[in-house]
């Protein structure tokens, strides 16, 4: 257990004298010492300052303790961090603080919850709140959370939505990423190219790429032919993926209307065999053709099925699963990829630091594609502490001279206004689900502010209600009230807000405004409500 705190050794010993044996595996998973993540630390560093000596320029220093602190909690919990937890970072030893609130967030519950808002947007999509209920209804959203809460090597979870056949009742919502797009085996096959290898497929229905050489319309085609058996089926078990041993034979054509058979092939590999049946050949679907189901509650599978072969024959040693899955997580943490936009890694979007790319890619690999070790590594390198003003004459966001600032998602939005009003937040609360439908965006190419957003936080009601109805003794409006003096009011509301003291003028300005108004409870709420919509509380920088 080196690297691991007495605390949770203690901890690990108590669980195991109790028999809480899952307790006890979900703490070992989240043993990812400092010692573990050095190499991938020093190769960032090393990569991305050649890449400053190539361009020529001169990076930004690195931030300052309040600003690393307010990132780090939005990175890995999805919300800001209260005054107490600042205050207890600072009174750690300065050399020691920020690997150890680094090892702290990680083995939060809140950390899985936040990632698992992550990947279920990047695997899934954004969708209206009726399909996140049916996410959790049909236990995809409490499959993916203990996928990564148990720190799954991500290519087993990958082989397992894709495959759809959990052997255990407790892995039932792995079928849901294939169950949800209800037999489109066209928008199967659109979401698996992205999700999974990073590439976008769409454009090569009908011709090949016209800009990317290297996707095929045949690609487009024959992914879709590895899931065209499949089929839909809700039992009393669940949702479930039946697959046919026949049929999903067909052509296609481009756009002077020359016909391919479509074969179970994909992008970088070998082409699947498959006898095809003649034109007048009828082929009839005979029980000899399948094998039982993992139980006996599953359907039958059959001995030539196309899904298994894409899993074991393409996706296994594919190397864009796990150079989609690096570049995906780098871009979470860092503002965009190494490649931009992330789910375009073709010829037409070069990395901007292709050693590094190739590098944790391999490292990824090397160690079993352990995320949460991928992700330890990210946050402890220099190059995601730098601050976030841009150094002068440094134009390109690809170099990664400065943190790269971005708009809050949704969620990290939702439960960070709760945080600062209440100081608590809960992520299955109806304001996280208003606030997902009106900041969808995830990773934007560009960061633009939209009308319906400014729209959304001026006049709609439940905005309003949270500011209202924050009215206990705790919370922070009810608290400010019995300050004495508005001076320190501004002094608390700054420091809950965003993490810092205001200055001078910012205290002069919110003074002026709290004292024509009396100090009333309407002026402190309206000056709650002015900070929680400004850009600097709405972006993480």
């Amino acid at each position: 257990m080196v690297g691991f705190s007495s605390f949770r050794k203690r901890l690990v010993l108590v669980c195991i004298l109790f028999g809480y044996v899952p307790v006890v595996l979900a703490l070992l998973c989240n043993l990812v010492s400092a010692s573990e993540v050095k190499p991938i630390v020093e190769s960032i560093d090393r990569f991305v300052q050649q890449g400053y000596q190539q361009r020529g320029i001169e990076p930004a220093t690195v931030g300052d303790d309040r600003g690393f602190v307010r990132r780090l909690y939005l990175d890995l919990v999805g919300r800001v961090p209260t005054v107490d937890e600042l205050d207890q970072f600072l009174e750690v030893d300065a050399e020691k603080r920020r690997p150890q609130l680094i090892d702290e967030l990680l083995g939060r519950d809140e950390h899985i919850v936040h990632l698992a808002d992550m990947f279920d947007t990047l695997l899934m999509g954004r969708a209206d709140e009726g399909k996140y209920n049916q996410r959790v209804q049909h236990h995809w959203r409490t499959f993916l959370e203990n996928s990564l809460r148990q720190n799954q090597p991500w290519n087993e979870f990958v082989e397992e939505i894709l495959l759809a056949r959990p052997e255990a009742d407790a892995k039932r919502g792995a079928n849901w990423f294939l169950f949800e797009r209800n037999d489109n085996y066209q928008e199967i096959a659109e979401s698996v190219a992205p999700a999974i290898f990073g590439i976008r497929v769409e454009c090569a229905q009908c011709h090949d790429h016209m800009l990317v050489d290297e996707i095929k319309q045949a690609h487009y085609w024959g992914l879709v032919a590895f899931f065209n058996r499949g089929k839909n089926e809700l039992k009393n078990a669940g949702p479930q993926i039946a697959e046919s041993a026949i049929g999903g034979f067909s052509e296609f054509a481009n756009l002077t209307g020359d016909s391919t058979p479509n074969v179970l092939t994909f992008l970088e590999s070998e082409p699947i065999h498959e006898d095809r049946p003649s034109k007048d050949e009828k082929r009839e679907d005979l029980d000899e053709n399948y094998r039982p189901g993992v139980a006996e509650s599953t359907p039958r599978i059959p001995k030539f099925s196309r899904r298994e072969k894409f899993v074991t024959g393409v996706v296994r040693d594919h190397p864009r699963v796990s150079l989609a899955l690096v570049n995906r997580v780098w871009a979470l943490l860092m503002g965009r990829g190494i490649v931009h936009p992330f789910d375009e890694m073709d010829s037409m979007h070069p990395p901007s630091h292709p050693e590094l790319l190739d590098w944790l890619a391999l490292d990824f690999r090397k160690h079993g594609c352990n995320v949460r070790r991928l992700i330890r590594g990210i946050v402890s390198s220099n190059t995601y502490q730098l601050a976030s003003r841009r150094p002068e004459g440094v134009e390109d966001p690809a170099s990664f001279a400065w943190y790269l600032e971005r708009p809050l998602t949704g969620e990290q939005l939702a439960r960070s206004a709760q945080m600062a009003l209440r100081g608590e937040c809960t992520n299955g609360s109806a304001l996280v689900g208003a606030f997902r439908q009106q900041f969808p965006d995830l990773l934007p190419d560009v960061n633009t502010a939209q009308i319906k957003e400014a729209l959304f936080l001026s006049n709609d009601q439940r905005v309003q209600s949270l500011l209202v109805s924050s009215d206990q003794a705790t919370h922070l409006i009810p608290r400010l009230i019995n300050v004495a003096g508005n001076q320190e009011r501004v002094e608390v509301l700054f420091q809950t807000m965003f993490g810092r003291s205001p200055e001078a003028e910012e205290l002069s300005a919110v003074v002026d405004y709290l004292e024509t108004r009396g100090g009333s409870v309407d002026a402190i709420r309206q000056v709650a409500w002015s900070m929680l919509t400004s850009a600097e509380f709405r972006y993480n920088h």
